[in-house]
């Protein structure tokens, strides 16, 4: 498998354990690196998601 980030649109989000399996990282430093704002994250149906450009962005513009 890849770590790559498909461009759906501008609608595309990704999970909070999808963005930390992305990063290499947990997800407990997902989820601090939203609260410091290093990582931008929404509210979406009340799950808090990664937008899929907000995560190219961070992986330096990988596709």
């Amino acid at each position: 498998m890849s770590n790559t980030i498909q461009s759906a649109g501008s609608s595309a989000h990704v999970s909070i354990r999808q963005a930390a399996w992305a990063l290499g990282v947990s997800e407990s430093r997902v989820c601090h690196a939203v609260r410091v704002g290093a990582l931008r994250a929404v509210r979406r149906r009340s799950r808090l998601v990664v937008p899929a450009a907000e995560l190219r962005r961070v992986l330096g513009g990988a596709r």
